[in-house]
């Protein structure tokens, strides 16, 4: 017989396996592709960037680390213009559908006419469906029950619409304003605080917005699990399978009864 926490680490394991190879396939598609090698590329450069900012490379201090014409404020430099063309990859390429978006949330909340307002939320929370789980009309959802108070399947609030919306776009705004101060001036006339003030203020509300739909895709993904899945338990006789034993469990309630 396996013991109850050797066996939990055996699924733990067996979980993290299948998690790792389907992360490995997700990689090997194109989009998956891209997306690695962008990441590690910001990985790369901005942790080179970070080593020369603590003067890690002494070597590189000469004729002294602040003189404008030492190796190290020369990398700096070539290292802020690789992240600033890196993030205009998506502050850039996602602009028209964050226009998009933005557009929709206006009609929602600033037109006049509610069915206008309506739509506009309709079309956004068809945009975001993965993570925006909407309202009925009465105000609960299908299937819910009486008892809402932990219930995961609860509508999204709206205000999260609002940050993920503005979150985007401001990203694309403070991205177009850390270009033009890159692009703009030399590193001779550049005022050093707008690039820290622009890149912080753009991951900071990229952050904002990520999180909240990673927060509400992990409860919509949890709430559409099998309400009895946790009393699942396997199969002990093939020949006797039901509809909820097409996969070779029987739920504890139907096997008490049989």
């Amino acid at each position: 017989m396996i013991r109850p926490a050797k066996a939990d680490r055996t699924v733990a394991t067996s979980e993290w396996a299948a998690k790792a190879q389907a992360f490995v396939h997700w990689v090997f598609t194109p989009l998956g592709f891209f997306i690695t090698i962008y990441g590690l590329n910001v990985i790369a450069w901005g942790g080179m960037l970070f080593l020369l900012l603590c003067n890690a490379a002494p070597a590189m201090c000469h004729p002294s680390c602040n003189s404008p014409d030492s190796s190290r404020r020369i990398w700096i430099e070539i290292d802020s213009q690789i992240l600033n063309a890196l993030f205009c990859v998506t502050g850039f390429g996602l602009a028209p559908w964050r226009i998009r978006d933005l557009y929709q949330w206006c009609r929602w909340r600033l037109a006049r006419s509610p069915r206008t307002r309506q739509r506009g939320l309709a079309r956004l929370a068809e945009i975001h469906a993965k993570w925006f789980l909407p309202e009925t009309h009465d105000g609960v959802l299908p299937g819910s029950t009486t008892d809402t108070g932990n219930d995961p399947r609860l509508p999204t609030p709206l205000w999260k619409m609002d940050v993920v919306v503005w979150g985007n776009m401001l990203n694309s705004v403070f991205q177009v304003c850390l270009a033009v101060c890159m692009w703009a001036m030399n590193r001779f006339n550049r005022p050093s605080w707008t690039t820290g003030l622009f890149v912080c203020l753009a991951c900071l509300v990229a952050a904002c917005a990520g999180i909240i739909m990673w927060l509400e895709k992990k409860r919509i993904n949890k709430s559409s699990e099998h309400p009895g899945a946790l009393l699942l338990v396997p199969h002990a006789n093939p020949s006797a399978r039901t509809d909820t034993a097409s996969q070779g469990y029987l739920h504890v309630n139907q096997g008490e009864s049989s």
